[in-house]
């Protein structure tokens, strides 16, 4: 059964479209009654990017909590892994991130995490889902037990400190000059501190916001404004976040991009070399490069894929005592430091083994060569054009004309409405051909099904 309002990363869409003041206040109240354990005084943290919603929906979100009897914290513009680092560090019931990560300002969402600092499973969503379309009225608590908000001063400096303890004692930045885009996002301040304060020469883009230009050609979904930067500064790296910070991208000397599946390669490296990868692999998804897949089993390492998403990700992690994970896109989740995707933390393990090796980024970062990879969107409008049987057909032939030695993967987004076609395989030609037949077939179903 499908969910009504969580996608793969929680609750997502258009502010004061799908995300209503109304909405935010029963997230709150749904959530702060299911994480009523125990008989202490409970409490939420609240973190925020910078979209101009985030005020309109973190107070409606405060009443909602308050409502039900639970004490806000307050923490402002922070990226998303502080969020669940400090609803761990301050014994918070809940945490909420309100962001829609790499979408533009008209948009925002609701991320939530449990007392552990994790993502909520599909279960606990679920139940929140229950209680969105329940009268909560008779479960509203009384006057004097109502709830209380206030903000909290220190935020920023107890991520930065985390983040800088990541890694090793002896180890800093000195030398670098690194270039850091911010995406006038929710790292706009921390990023560029935590960088300068580890020794390095930082350049900083993409650090004024002003509620409407968040992601806006800038951040780790349009690199070629840091790619620039990094040519005209003639720096050694740039570091490219997203709106909320949990996930990054990063360009070499040369002005070439690094994504997530090369980082991950250059960690996990890293990782085996020092005997702290917990298994002999990492986990990531069915969007990862096969090319990643084959310098892993190169280097005597496996590759577990999941669904799409950083949350399924983390649970097989955690399921099956994997330390390194993550997405092509640069979600990468370092378990043994946090308990969500960190675009920061993820950046300065990279930037560790650079400054060990002694050697430059494109030396350092590029560590296979990609398999030919192309994806496509087809946007549509009500049904989906996947549920049509005849769409089934199609997609099994591409399978067959892609063959073994590739891979089509053709699923819906979790956050917007769009199919995402991708292919891949040693035959760029082949595989574009059949990408774009799976399009065409896709757009023509979506005309079809909106001419009925």
């Amino acid at each position: 059964m499908g969910r009504k309002y969580f996608g793969t990363d929680g609750i997502r869409g258009r502010a004061n479209g799908v995300i209503t003041p109304d909405l935010a206040m029963k997230v709150g109240q749904a959530t702060g009654l299911l994480f009523q354990r125990g008989h202490h005084r409970h409490r939420v943290v609240i973190g925020k990017d910078t979209r101009l919603s985030g005020y309109m929906i973190e107070y409606a979100m405060v009443a909602g909590f308050t409502s039900v009897g639970m004490d806000v914290m307050l923490l402002g513009p922070v990226p998303t892994p502080a969020v669940a680092m400090l609803t761990r560090s301050m014994r918070a019931d809940i945490g909420v991130m309100i962001s829609a990560s790499h979408n533009s300002y008209e948009d925002n969402g609701i991320k939530l995490f449990g007392p552990d600092g994790f993502k909520l499973s599909d279960e606990v969503e679920a139940e929140i889902e229950r209680l969105l379309d329940t009268p909560l009225g008779t479960k509203l608590s009384k006057s004097p037990d109502l709830g209380r908000a206030k903000r909290i001063e220190s935020v920023h400096a107890r991520y930065i400190e985390f983040a800088k303890r990541t890694l090793p004692r002896n180890l800093s930045l000195d030398g670098l000059r690194i270039v850091v885009d911010c995406a006038n996002g929710a790292a706009y301040k921390v990023a560029p501190e935590a960088l300068w304060e580890l020794g390095a020469e930082v350049f900083s883009i993409g650090v004024e916001p002003d509620g409407l230009n968040i992601n806006r050609d800038c951040g780790s979904t349009a690199p070629a404004t840091l790619v620039n930067k990094v040519r005209e500064m003639r720096a050694d790296v740039g570091i490219a976040l997203d709106g909320d910070a949990d996930r990054l991208i990063m360009v070499d000397e040369r002005g070439e991009i690094i994504d997530g599946d090369q980082l991950m390669a250059v960690i996990a490296a890293s990782l085996q070399d020092d005997g702290r990868l917990a298994k002999p692999g990492l986990v990531t998804t069915i969007m990862s490069n096969l090319g990643l897949e084959r310098h892993l089993e190169s280097i005597g390492l496996g590759m577990v894929r999941t669904a799409v998403g950083d949350r399924y990700v983390l649970e097989h992690m955690r399921e099956h005592g994997y330390n390194l994970g993550g997405e092509q896109s640069g979600h990468i989740i370092l378990s043994d430091h946090s308990t969500t995707g960190d675009g920061l933390v993820a950046a300065l393990q990279v930037l560790a083994s650079v400054q060990k090796q002694g050697k430059r980024v494109s030396e350092v970062c590029h560590r296979f060569e990609p398999v030919p990879q192309i994806l496509k969107n087809v946007r549509f409008a009500g049904a989906s054009p996947l549920a049509q049987d005849r769409m089934t057909k199609v997609i099994e032939a591409a399978r067959e004309r892609i063959g073994a030695n590739g891979r089509l993967v053709i699923r819906p987004s979790g956050t917007e409405p769009l199919i995402r076609v991708m292919g891949e395989g040693d035959d760029r030609s082949l595989v574009e051909s059949v990408v774009d037949d799976v399009c065409d077939a896709l757009s023509a179903r979506v005309t079809a099904l909106a001419a009925e």
